[in-house]
Parts: structure tokens; sequence; C-alpha cells
């Protein structure tokens, strides 16, 4: 809001979950951009959120002391600051319960699945839970920035980059791939346009299932994904202009926190808020 005005802002900006919002419905990316409307804590997003928190802690240890054990002692610190950065979580697990014991064992099992897909003793990336940002030109000769929160970039002797992401949940099946490395193709263009170098391996680890996704990206690739992201960026601004974002009904509707909200799940959509786009 800007202040002395009940006007929203929106600003020209894209990050890989907006981008994404907007290709799963456009209502709920009206909901969580424009609304900005609360969603109740998940306690699968908050275990991927501390299991996060946990490996960044993790390589701020001497190399030899980066072990399960010593990752598997750091969670409790790591889930006080996960606490104080998002108090909605303190209502996930009030007191000592056996789902609250149950969800720390299956934090502790997804530590212990990333140390059987590489040796932390053996790594020192470059940056960890780095935020990079990038600007592109729109077709309305408009600057929309590009920004998001990369996991880890790996940098060898040679000035290759390598730019890793964990997932906590399960590797996705063949169909599915490419929409799992759109993220990692968003974050390899705003690399390689802001550092002049194009990124030579993509690696998705998946330790709910054990599984690494490796992808060597291309130029051509890149510049596609540059023209996806001008697109879906057009498509936006139609619908911000003319105040219409409508939903798109798929699977994914029974997991949405906003279905009461929605004709979709029997509800109504809320007015459209007063907004500008800066």
């Amino acid at each position: 809001m800007v202040a002395g005005t009940d006007e929203i802002v929106v600003r020209r900006r894209l990050s890989p979950s907006r981008a994404s919002d907007f290709l799963t419905c456009p209502l709920l990316f009206r909901y969580r951009t424009i609304d900005r409307l609360p969603e109740p804590a998940s306690p699968v997003a908050a275990r991927g959120t501390l299991v996060h928190a946990v490996l960044e802690d993790l390589y701020d240890l001497p190399a030899a002391g980066r072990t399960p054990e010593a990752a598997k002692a750091l969670v409790d610190a790591a889930w006080e600051r996960v606490l104080a950065d998002d108090v909605r979580l303190a209502t996930l697990f009030p007191e000592s319960t056996p789902d609250r014991d149950a969800w720390f064992a299956s934090v502790e099992a997804l530590l212990e699945a990333y140390f059987r897909l590489e040796n932390p003793q053996t790594l020192e990336p470059a940056e960890r839970e780095v935020r990079v940002e990038g600007h592109l030109e729109t077709a309305a000769e408009e600057e929309l920035v590009l920004a998001g929160i990369v996991d880890r970039i790996d940098v060898a002797p040679d000035g290759r980059i390598r730019i890793v992401d964990y997932k906590s949940g399960r590797s996705p099946g063949e169909r599915f791939e490419d929409t799992a490395l759109f993220q990692m193709k968003f974050y390899a263009l705003v690399v390689w346009r802001a550092r002049g170098v194009l990124p030579s391996l993509l690696q998705l680890m998946y330790l709910g299932d054990g599984q690494i996704l490796r992808y060597v990206p291309t130029e051509a690739d890149l510049l596609a994904t540059e023209r996806k992201l001008r697109a879906i960026w057009a498509a936006v601004a139609t619908a911000l202009e003319s105040r219409d974002f409508r939903p798109r009904p798929s699977g994914l509707c029974r997991f949405c926190a906003h279905r009461d909200l929605c004709p979709e799940g029997g509800g109504t959509v809320l007015p459209m808020p007063a907004f500008r786009v800066e």
C-alpha cells in the first residue's frame, strides 16, 4: 500500500513462483500478488523451509564437520529462526505431540537423504540463498524485473557455474520435468544476463526420493525462456489492464487455499481492490 491511500502498488516484477502461479491460475496469481491474501501455514512447506535453512547453515561449518549428525544438531536453532521469520508456523505444533515428533523425524530423514546424494565435505559453494535479479524489456518497452532466490551457486576454478536447488518432495515424472526445470532456467537466464557466464549445469536435488535431475542449458534454451517470460508478462499486463483474472480449473484446485473465493470451488470472487502498476 502507498502511505495515506488504499491503493495497492503492483510492481512489474516476476519470480519463478509468481510466473508459475499465473500459468497455473490467473485468479491465484491475483489473490497472491494483488490482494495478498494470507494463507494457512503448511506442514509440508514449513518442512521444506526448515530443511533449506539447515543445509544453508551446514556450509558454515568446517568441511570436516559437515556430517549427518552435525546437520541434525542444527535443526533446533534453524527452526527457531524459521519461526521468527514466519509467526504463522507457531500454530502448526503448539506443544509436543506425536504429530510434532513425526514431523521432526521426517525433517531428519530428508537431511539423511541429502548426504546420500552428495558429500558436503568436498564442496565449497560460492553462494547460498542468494538473491539474483535481472531486467527484461517488455513488448511495451517497459522494464520487467526478474528476481528470485537461488539455494546454491557453485563456481569451479575455471569459472564454470552450477546452479543447485533443493526440493523436499519427490522427483517429477518425465512428463513434468519441463515444468520443474522452468524455475532453474529462469535462474540461469538471470545469472547469464547479470554475470555474462552461461551456467554449465542446473541441478535439482529431490530429497523425498533421493533423485537428482541434471540439465545442461544452452543459449537457445535461455533465449526461449526469455521469450516465454515476455509472453507471460504480456498476459499478466493484459489481465492487469482489464482487471480480469479468471480461474483456470485443474487438479491442483483441491489444494488451493482460496477455493472458497473461487467459482470453481462454489465461492464468489472478491471485488477487485484498487491498484496501480509501477
